[in-house]
């Protein structure tokens, strides 16, 4: 049996843009950190611990305190159910059924790593109709770093399962972040983007594949049934 681990934002759920939007709205009415770098690919810990952690260390010298960070939480979920009554959050094009059809199959165990925190994350994932609490999931609760929330969801799977170990694992994202989480850990990793230079950055990231959607689920789920690697 393989285990397929999905990212959340831009990967399952069309809402990447509105998350950074909120994220960085919250940022600055909470703690009032302007000017904030958008390029994640740049902080330590592409997560939203990691890089709330990141921004008070350059700005305060300190860490986050707990209630610091729940407080930003209950913002940020606020913001973010604010803008869905403005547009709503959109599954990527075919990612429910593929996903369903996925969680049903004795060939595969699914699991679900994001950086985000559960909070927000079983927010949007509830928002576009992708709510899967059966799942294995690990979150940016349980790590700062991307390797970390991986081999979290890696183990609630496992364990989900009764095993110790997998034939092989494959991680679907769409970030550089995600690519060279997986490749740091060994994972096979496919790729999800329509825009041709991400899509590009993704294979020199190493990704085995990319797809746009889940639309064509034959021919995706022929790659991961080529996808051999043991982890």
């Amino acid at each position: 049996m393989k285990l397929v681990m999905f990212d959340i934002d831009g990967t399952l759920t069309q809402t990447f843009q509105a998350d950074e939007a909120c994220f960085v709205q919250a940022l600055r009415e909470v703690f009032g950190f302007t000017g904030i770098n958008t390029d994640w690919a740049c902080y330590p810990h592409c997560s939203d611990s990691g890089i709330l952690e990141a921004l008070f260390q350059l700005g305060l010298g300190r860490s986050p305190l707990p209630t610091e960070i729940s407080t930003f939480q209950a913002h940020f979920v606020s913001l973010l159910t604010a803008a869905t009554v403005v547009q709503p959050f959109n599954p990527i094009a075919g990612a429910r059924d593929f996903l369903s059809n996925l969680t049903s199959s004795s060939a595969f165990a699914v699991s679900l790593a994001s950086g985000a925190w559960e909070c927000s994350a079983r927010f949007k994932l509830a928002s576009t109709g992708l709510d899967f609490p059966q799942i294995p999931a690990a979150f940016s609760d349980d790590a700062h770093a991307r390797e970390a929330i991986m081999q979290a969801s890696l183990a609630r799977a496992a364990q989900s399962r009764s095993r110790d170990s997998f034939d092989a694992v494959i991680y679907v994202g769409d970030g550089v972040w995600d690519a060279r989480a997986a490749r740091n850990l060994g994972f096979r990793f496919i790729g999800i983007s329509h825009e041709p230079a991400r899509v590009e950055r993704l294979y020199a990231e190493g990704a085995h594949h990319v797809f746009a959607d889940y639309l064509d689920a034959d021919s995706f789920m022929a790659v991961l049934h080529e996808s051999n690697h043991v982890a």
